[in-house]
């Protein structure tokens, strides 16, 4: 006989929120909690979220909320409407989690409950194994994980599947199977139907041994994460990664406050992140190109300028812009220029002109090829050179704006250089600009 007591310390009064998809480890674990229910008084909500790509999907719902009904149990269910990520599994792993968080979060629940059992630990470790990661991610998961104002509980790790379906078959609990579960084109799909038989028979109780396992190495991670927090005091600050004190660190820890600074973006997905993109971003900040990126999964950028490392999502922000200067123009940087009566100050964030000298009226709009101020006394000099030179970073460039005349000239770099058209204080000028 199974028993959840065994495997978790219930108080009184706990509130517990259930993740459960109707399907045989959901309901089993939904039915040991409602044994226990009146001898802990837990208060048990059961949280569904319907993926939307099956026609059994409504059947699922409407079972589940007629079941709950009947139970006493709180109801709490969303629809997944559309998705956008290339990786449909990670994409709807996430929106099952922030839903869970939300339901956890309106009834104050101590804990948010979750059906792995061993055979999905087993799963888990021998693709991380297969694909690359860190000590964290061949330990697979962990059967209580420390959310901010809750835990998340695995509470089934020392059972097997066939364990949870029998439990089923005698409580006479009635549950759905997912028919995509058995299909070949998921890679868990392909270890659970050739790989997990084969050690299945050298071990009946193989997840028993792959769950010490996994206990082994998150006790090993945490002194490794101990070390790796000392090092990310050093070498992170506002998300950048100071690049010549990474560079002092040990190899390992390392690898370490990389895979920290992504897990940022993916979460506890290190199926979608292994140490191949460890490699490219030790590539990049190895290289000796001052200025350079590399894409990572699900539109994340890591952009290296000069001695700093930035990872970031990909967004749809303007990138090129053209307007005609007035009295004042607010620039997607965030930035202003206006024209002004009279300022203080002779720096590059304010610009004389005489009208007579120039072509009317005034351009602000982003950099193009070739572009080249006219510095007084020196030629010209390409405004990417005037980039670099003032190390403006990567990202920075495409937004910075670019003062021009009618014609395309260039007469002013708000911020970093300005060119001959630009006026002393004691000489003729009827424009004043302010850079703020």
């Amino acid at each position: 006989m199974l028993s959840i007591e065994k495997e978790f310390t219930f108080c009184k009064g706990d509130t517990i929120v259930i993740g459960c998809s109707a399907g045989p480890d959901s309901m089993a674990l939904v039915d040991m909690l409602l044994k226990i229910r009146e001898k802990y008084s837990l208060n048990l909500i059961v949280a569904h979220v319907n993926h939307n790509l099956r026609a059994q999907s409504v059947q699922e719902e409407e079972y589940l909320r007629n079941y709950c009904e009947k139970k006493k149990l709180m109801f709490e269910c969303m629809m997944i409407t559309e998705y956008g990520d290339d990786n449909f599994h990670n994409e709807a792993r996430n929106i099952r989690y922030d839903f869970f968080e939300k339901v956890v979060y309106k009834y104050h629940a101590c804990y948010l409950m979750t059906a792995h059992h061993g055979d999905d630990l087993v799963e888990t470790i021998l693709m991380r194994v297969t694909r690359g990661s860190n000590l964290n991610g061949y330990s697979g998961f962990k059967k209580v994980v420390e959310m901010d104002n809750y835990k998340i509980v695995r509470p089934l790790l020392r059972f097997t599947k066939q364990q949870l379906e029998d439990y089923d078959k005698c409580h006479h609990v009635m549950y759905y199977v997912d028919d995509s579960n058995v299909k070949d084109k998921y890679t868990r799909n392909r270890y659970r139907k050739y790989v997990l038989p084969f050690l299945k028979e050298e071990d009946p109780n193989i997840h028993l041994k792959y769950l010490k396992f996994s206990m082994v190495l998150s006790e090993a991670n945490q002194f490794i994460e101990h070390e790796r927090d000392k090092a990310l005091k050093k070498v992170i600050y506002n998300n950048l990664l100071n690049i010549e004190v990474f560079k002092e660190l040990d190899y390992f820890i390392q690898k370490e406050v990389l895979y920290y600074m992504m897990n940022d973006f993916y979460q506890d997905d290190l199926i979608l992140i292994n140490d191949k993109h460890i490699e490219l971003l030790l590539n990049l900040i190895y290289s000796n190109r001052a200025n350079a990126f590399v894409n990572l999964p699900n539109e994340v950028i890591a952009t290296k300028t000069y001695q700093q490392l930035e990872l970031k999502k990909i967004t749809t922000e303007i990138t090129a812009y053209e307007v005609e200067l007035s009295k004042y123009v607010l620039l997607p940087n965030h930035h202003v220029i206006e024209q002004v009566e009279d300022v203080v100050g002779i720096g590059n964030n304010t610009c004389r002109l005489l009208s007579s000298e120039i072509s009317l009226p005034l351009i602000v709009r982003t950099r193009r090829f070739g572009d080249r101020i006219s510095i007084k006394g020196n030629g010209t000099k390409k405004i990417k050179d005037i980039f670099i030179d003032s190390k403006v970073k990567l990202n920075e460039r495409d937004l910075w704006p670019v003062v021009v005349d009618s014609k395309g000239v260039v007469v002013w770099l708000p911020g970093l250089k300005k060119s001959k058209y630009d006026k002393k204080k004691a000489e003729k000028y009827d424009i004043i600009l302010r850079y703020s």
